[in-house]
Protein backbone atom coordinates (compact mmCIF):
# COMPACT_ATOMS: atom_id res chain seq x y z
CA UNK A 1 0.00 0.00 0.00
CA UNK A 2 1.13 3.43 -0.31
CA UNK A 3 2.10 3.73 3.26
CA UNK A 4 3.38 0.22 2.81
CA UNK A 5 4.18 -1.72 -0.32
CA UNK A 6 0.69 -2.94 -1.18
CA UNK A 7 -0.92 0.39 -0.40
CA UNK A 8 1.01 1.54 -3.51
CA UNK A 9 -1.70 -0.52 -5.23
CA UNK A 10 -4.50 1.30 -3.54
CA UNK A 11 -6.53 3.97 -5.11
CA UNK A 12 -9.40 6.01 -3.83
CA UNK A 13 -12.58 7.94 -4.07
CA UNK A 14 -15.17 9.51 -1.87
CA UNK A 15 -18.83 10.21 -2.28
CA UNK A 16 -20.59 9.65 1.05
CA UNK A 17 -21.49 11.32 4.29
CA UNK A 18 -18.56 11.52 6.74
CA UNK A 19 -19.19 9.37 9.82
CA UNK A 20 -17.48 7.09 12.31
CA UNK A 21 -14.07 8.76 12.15
CA UNK A 22 -12.75 6.87 15.19
CA UNK A 23 -13.83 3.57 13.68
CA UNK A 24 -12.10 4.53 10.42
CA UNK A 25 -8.86 5.17 12.30
CA UNK A 26 -9.14 1.73 13.91
CA UNK A 27 -9.56 0.07 10.50
CA UNK A 28 -6.57 1.94 9.04
CA UNK A 29 -4.50 0.79 12.01
CA UNK A 30 -5.60 -2.79 11.27
CA UNK A 31 -4.64 -2.30 7.62
CA UNK A 32 -1.12 -1.22 8.53
CA UNK A 33 -0.69 -4.13 10.93
CA UNK A 34 -2.09 -6.67 8.45
CA UNK A 35 0.46 -5.88 5.79
CA UNK A 36 3.29 -6.35 8.26
CA UNK A 37 1.88 -9.52 9.83
CA UNK A 38 -0.31 -11.35 7.30
CA UNK A 39 0.99 -13.56 4.49
CA UNK A 40 -1.25 -14.04 1.46
CA UNK A 41 -1.41 -14.65 -2.27
CA UNK A 42 -4.03 -13.76 -4.82
CA UNK A 43 -5.07 -12.30 -8.15
CA UNK A 44 -6.19 -8.71 -8.69
CA UNK A 45 -7.37 -6.49 -11.52
CA UNK A 46 -5.82 -3.08 -12.08
CA UNK A 47 -7.58 -0.40 -14.14
CA UNK A 48 -6.26 2.93 -15.32
CA UNK A 49 -7.42 5.18 -18.18
CA UNK A 50 -10.00 2.59 -19.18
CA UNK A 51 -7.43 -0.19 -19.68
CA UNK A 52 -7.30 -3.31 -17.53
CA UNK A 53 -4.54 -5.68 -16.52
CA UNK A 54 -4.52 -8.79 -14.32
CA UNK A 55 -1.80 -9.58 -11.79
CA UNK A 56 -0.73 -12.27 -9.38
CA UNK A 57 0.71 -11.25 -6.03
CA UNK A 58 2.62 -13.26 -3.42
CA UNK A 59 3.16 -11.53 -0.05
CA UNK A 60 5.05 -13.33 2.73
CA UNK A 61 5.88 -12.12 6.23
CA UNK A 62 8.67 -14.20 7.73
CA UNK A 63 11.58 -13.62 10.12
CA UNK A 64 10.75 -9.93 10.40
CA UNK A 65 10.88 -9.36 6.63
CA UNK A 66 8.08 -8.63 4.17
CA UNK A 67 8.82 -10.11 0.77
CA UNK A 68 6.50 -9.47 -2.17
CA UNK A 69 6.34 -10.46 -5.83
CA UNK A 70 3.95 -9.05 -8.46
CA UNK A 71 3.54 -10.61 -11.90
CA UNK A 72 1.42 -9.22 -14.74
CA UNK A 73 -0.56 -12.00 -16.43
CA UNK A 74 -1.66 -10.26 -19.62
CA UNK A 75 -0.25 -7.70 -22.04
CA UNK A 76 3.44 -6.90 -21.77
CA UNK A 77 5.50 -9.05 -19.43
CA UNK A 78 6.08 -7.17 -16.19
CA UNK A 79 7.34 -8.29 -12.80
CA UNK A 80 8.42 -6.63 -9.57
CA UNK A 81 10.04 -8.17 -6.49
CA UNK A 82 10.37 -6.20 -3.24
CA UNK A 83 11.78 -6.78 0.23
CA UNK A 84 10.49 -4.51 3.00
CA UNK A 85 9.19 -2.14 0.35
CA UNK A 86 12.51 -1.81 -1.49
CA UNK A 87 12.42 -2.92 -5.13
CA UNK A 88 14.94 -5.68 -5.77
CA UNK A 89 14.33 -6.37 -9.45
CA UNK A 90 12.04 -5.41 -12.31
CA UNK A 91 11.01 -7.03 -15.59
CA UNK A 92 9.72 -4.59 -18.17
CA UNK A 93 9.08 -1.32 -16.36
CA UNK A 94 7.98 -0.66 -12.82
CA UNK A 95 4.32 -1.64 -13.08
CA UNK A 96 2.55 1.69 -13.40
CA UNK A 97 0.73 2.56 -10.22
CA UNK A 98 1.91 -0.67 -8.58
CA UNK A 99 5.68 -0.54 -8.65
CA UNK A 100 6.20 2.56 -6.57
CA UNK A 101 9.71 3.92 -6.18
CA UNK A 102 12.70 1.62 -6.23
CA UNK A 103 14.15 3.34 -3.17
CA UNK A 104 10.92 3.73 -1.21
CA UNK A 105 10.82 1.64 1.93
CA UNK A 106 7.81 0.35 3.80
CA UNK A 107 6.09 2.71 6.20
CA UNK A 108 3.40 2.28 8.80
CA UNK A 109 0.08 4.08 8.41
CA UNK A 110 -0.51 6.73 11.06
CA UNK A 111 -4.25 7.52 11.21
CA UNK A 112 -3.65 10.29 13.74
CA UNK A 113 -1.48 12.07 11.20
CA UNK A 114 -3.66 11.26 8.20
CA UNK A 115 -6.76 12.80 9.76
CA UNK A 116 -5.05 16.21 9.51
CA UNK A 117 -5.04 15.96 5.70
CA UNK A 118 -7.99 13.63 5.05
CA UNK A 119 -11.51 13.27 6.40
CA UNK A 120 -11.68 9.66 7.61
CA UNK A 121 -14.98 7.77 7.72
CA UNK A 122 -16.46 4.28 7.65
CA UNK A 123 -19.16 4.57 5.00
CA UNK A 124 -20.61 1.11 4.56
CA UNK A 125 -20.06 -2.56 3.86
CA UNK A 126 -19.33 -4.52 0.69
CA UNK A 127 -18.32 -7.94 -0.59
CA UNK A 128 -15.21 -8.40 -2.73
CA UNK A 129 -13.66 -11.66 -3.98
CA UNK A 130 -16.23 -13.55 -1.94
CA UNK A 131 -15.12 -11.86 1.30
CA UNK A 132 -17.01 -9.44 3.55
CA UNK A 133 -15.47 -5.95 3.63
CA UNK A 134 -15.79 -2.62 5.43
CA UNK A 135 -15.55 0.56 3.31
CA UNK A 136 -13.28 3.32 4.62
CA UNK A 137 -13.24 6.75 2.94
CA UNK A 138 -10.29 9.15 3.01
CA UNK A 139 -11.45 12.46 1.55
CA UNK A 140 -8.73 15.11 1.06
CA UNK A 141 -9.09 18.37 2.97
CA UNK A 142 -7.49 20.37 0.12
CA UNK A 143 -6.95 20.24 -3.65
CA UNK A 144 -3.36 18.96 -3.49
CA UNK A 145 -4.03 15.24 -3.05
CA UNK A 146 -6.51 12.58 -4.13
CA UNK A 147 -8.97 10.66 -1.99
CA UNK A 148 -9.23 6.95 -1.29
CA UNK A 149 -12.12 4.56 -0.81
CA UNK A 150 -10.73 1.37 0.68
CA UNK A 151 -12.68 -1.88 0.95
CA UNK A 152 -10.91 -3.71 3.80
CA UNK A 153 -11.31 -7.41 4.52
CA UNK A 154 -13.30 -7.85 7.74
CA UNK A 155 -11.30 -10.92 8.71
CA UNK A 156 -7.74 -9.67 8.17
CA UNK A 157 -7.88 -5.90 7.48
CA UNK A 158 -6.19 -6.38 4.09
CA UNK A 159 -7.35 -4.18 1.19
CA UNK A 160 -9.65 -6.02 -1.19
CA UNK A 161 -10.59 -3.08 -3.40
CA UNK A 162 -9.81 0.60 -3.84
CA UNK A 163 -10.96 3.39 -6.14
CA UNK A 164 -9.26 6.70 -6.79
CA UNK A 165 -11.20 9.73 -8.03
CA UNK A 166 -10.12 13.23 -8.87
CA UNK A 167 -11.89 16.33 -7.58
CA UNK A 168 -14.41 16.09 -10.45
CA UNK A 169 -15.43 12.59 -9.50
CA UNK A 170 -13.62 10.95 -12.41
CA UNK A 171 -12.15 7.49 -11.85
CA UNK A 172 -8.35 7.56 -12.04
CA UNK A 173 -7.47 4.05 -10.88
CA UNK A 174 -9.09 0.88 -9.65
CA UNK A 175 -7.49 -1.99 -7.75
CA UNK A 176 -9.62 -5.04 -6.93
CA UNK A 177 -8.89 -8.59 -5.85
CA UNK A 178 -10.72 -11.34 -7.68
CA UNK A 179 -9.20 -14.06 -5.49
CA UNK A 180 -7.38 -13.87 -2.14
CA UNK A 181 -5.90 -16.72 -0.09
CA UNK A 182 -4.69 -15.88 3.43
CA UNK A 183 -4.22 -19.50 4.55
CA UNK A 184 -1.53 -20.63 2.10
CA UNK A 185 1.85 -19.00 2.85
CA UNK A 186 3.83 -18.28 -0.36
CA UNK A 187 6.87 -20.52 -0.84
CA UNK A 188 10.44 -19.57 -1.77
CA UNK A 189 9.64 -20.70 -5.30
CA UNK A 190 6.57 -18.41 -5.47
CA UNK A 191 8.73 -15.44 -4.47
CA UNK A 192 11.69 -16.31 -6.70
CA UNK A 193 12.23 -13.70 -9.45
CA UNK A 194 11.90 -14.82 -13.05
CA UNK A 195 15.08 -15.05 -15.17
CA UNK A 196 14.30 -11.74 -16.90
CA UNK A 197 13.79 -9.77 -13.69
CA UNK A 198 16.69 -7.30 -13.68
CA UNK A 199 18.24 -6.14 -10.43
CA UNK A 200 17.74 -2.51 -9.44
CA UNK A 201 20.88 -0.68 -8.35
CA UNK A 202 20.33 2.09 -5.82
CA UNK A 203 23.22 4.20 -4.58
CA UNK A 204 24.21 3.47 -0.99
CA UNK A 205 26.33 6.60 -0.86
CA UNK A 206 24.70 8.11 2.22
CA UNK A 207 26.98 11.16 2.10
CA UNK A 208 25.78 12.06 -1.43
CA UNK A 209 22.16 11.45 -0.49
CA UNK A 210 22.50 13.62 2.60
CA UNK A 211 24.19 16.36 0.57
CA UNK A 212 21.25 16.31 -1.85
CA UNK A 213 18.84 16.87 1.03
CA UNK A 214 21.01 19.69 2.39
CA UNK A 215 21.59 21.49 -0.93
CA UNK A 216 18.10 21.24 -2.40
CA UNK A 217 14.89 22.48 -0.86
CA UNK A 218 11.41 23.53 -1.93
CA UNK A 219 10.06 27.00 -1.26
CA UNK A 220 6.55 25.52 -1.27
CA UNK A 221 5.04 22.16 -0.40
CA UNK A 222 1.40 21.18 0.15
CA UNK A 223 0.53 21.09 3.85
CA UNK A 224 1.47 17.77 5.43
CA UNK A 225 4.11 16.70 2.91
CA UNK A 226 7.57 16.17 4.39
CA UNK A 227 10.91 14.94 3.06
CA UNK A 228 11.06 11.19 3.75
CA UNK A 229 14.18 10.11 1.86
CA UNK A 230 16.86 11.15 -0.62
CA UNK A 231 19.12 9.20 -2.97
CA UNK A 232 21.53 9.51 -5.88
CA UNK A 233 22.15 7.32 -8.92
CA UNK A 234 24.05 7.50 -12.20
CA UNK A 235 21.90 7.68 -15.32
CA UNK A 236 23.00 4.75 -17.52
CA UNK A 237 22.54 6.77 -20.71
CA UNK A 238 23.77 10.27 -19.86
CA UNK A 239 26.25 9.08 -17.19
CA UNK A 240 25.28 12.10 -15.10
CA UNK A 241 24.50 11.93 -11.39
CA UNK A 242 20.75 12.16 -10.77
CA UNK A 243 19.62 13.19 -7.30
CA UNK A 244 16.14 12.51 -5.97
CA UNK A 245 14.08 13.65 -3.02
CA UNK A 246 10.93 11.82 -1.89
CA UNK A 247 8.10 13.52 0.00
CA UNK A 248 4.96 12.06 1.57
CA UNK A 249 2.01 13.01 3.74
CA UNK A 250 1.76 9.60 5.37
CA UNK A 251 -0.17 8.17 2.41
CA UNK A 252 0.45 10.00 -0.88
CA UNK A 253 3.99 10.24 -2.26
CA UNK A 254 5.83 12.17 -4.92
CA UNK A 255 9.48 12.34 -5.95
CA UNK A 256 11.60 15.22 -7.24
CA UNK A 257 14.46 14.29 -9.60
CA UNK A 258 17.33 16.73 -10.21
CA UNK A 259 19.60 16.17 -13.21
CA UNK A 260 22.35 18.48 -14.56
CA UNK A 261 21.75 19.23 -18.24
CA UNK A 262 25.43 19.77 -19.10
CA UNK A 263 24.51 21.85 -22.13
CA UNK A 264 21.81 19.50 -23.40
CA UNK A 265 18.78 21.12 -25.03
CA UNK A 266 15.51 19.98 -23.48
CA UNK A 267 11.98 21.33 -23.29
CA UNK A 268 9.65 21.63 -20.33
CA UNK A 269 7.01 18.90 -20.26
CA UNK A 270 3.85 17.94 -18.41
CA UNK A 271 2.16 14.58 -18.77
CA UNK A 272 -0.50 12.63 -16.91
CA UNK A 273 -1.48 8.97 -17.10
CA UNK A 274 -4.32 8.19 -14.74
CA UNK A 275 -3.37 9.71 -11.40
CA UNK A 276 0.38 9.66 -12.14
CA UNK A 277 1.85 12.95 -13.32
CA UNK A 278 5.32 13.90 -14.52
CA UNK A 279 6.24 17.58 -14.76
CA UNK A 280 9.70 18.71 -15.92
CA UNK A 281 11.04 22.27 -15.67
CA UNK A 282 14.48 23.77 -16.32
CA UNK A 283 16.05 25.58 -13.41
CA UNK A 284 19.02 27.91 -13.90
CA UNK A 285 21.61 27.99 -11.12
CA UNK A 286 25.16 29.41 -10.93
CA UNK A 287 26.31 25.78 -11.21
CA UNK A 288 24.47 25.38 -14.52
CA UNK A 289 21.06 24.37 -15.76
CA UNK A 290 19.21 21.63 -13.91
CA UNK A 291 16.17 19.65 -15.08
CA UNK A 292 13.71 19.32 -12.22
CA UNK A 293 11.13 16.54 -12.64
CA UNK A 294 8.27 15.91 -10.24
CA UNK A 295 6.64 12.45 -10.46
CA UNK A 296 3.81 11.18 -8.31
CA UNK A 297 0.11 10.60 -7.79
CA UNK A 298 -0.83 14.20 -7.14
CA UNK A 299 -2.80 16.76 -9.19
CA UNK A 300 -0.78 18.14 -12.10
CA UNK A 301 -1.14 21.76 -10.93
CA UNK A 302 0.35 20.81 -7.58
CA UNK A 303 3.27 19.05 -9.29
CA UNK A 304 3.96 22.12 -11.45
CA UNK A 305 4.01 24.42 -8.44
CA UNK A 306 6.43 22.09 -6.61
CA UNK A 307 8.75 21.91 -9.65
CA UNK A 308 8.88 25.70 -9.90
CA UNK A 309 9.54 26.04 -6.16
CA UNK A 310 12.75 23.99 -6.04
CA UNK A 311 15.80 25.96 -4.94
CA UNK A 312 19.50 25.29 -4.56
CA UNK A 313 20.40 26.32 -1.01
CA UNK A 314 24.05 26.82 -1.96
CA UNK A 315 23.08 29.83 -4.04
CA UNK A 316 20.11 31.89 -5.15
CA UNK A 317 18.49 29.96 -7.98
CA UNK A 318 16.81 31.79 -10.81
CA UNK A 319 14.19 30.54 -13.23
Amino acid sequence: MRAIPLLSLLLGGWFVVPAHADEAQDWLTRLGQAEQQQSFNGTFVYERNGSFSTHNIWHRVQDGKVRERLLQLDGSAQEVVRVDGHTQCVRGTLIAGLGGSASAGARALDPQKLKNWYELAVIGKSRVAGRAAVIVSLKPRDQHRYGFELHLDKETGLPLKSLLLNDKGQLLERFQFTQLDTADVPSDNDLKPGPDCKAIAISTDKASAQKTAEVWRSDWLPAGFELSSSSTRKDPETKTQVSSLMYDDGLARFSVFLEPLNGATVTDTRTQLGPTVAVSRRLTTPQGEIMVTVVGEIPIGTAERIALSMRNSASTAKQ
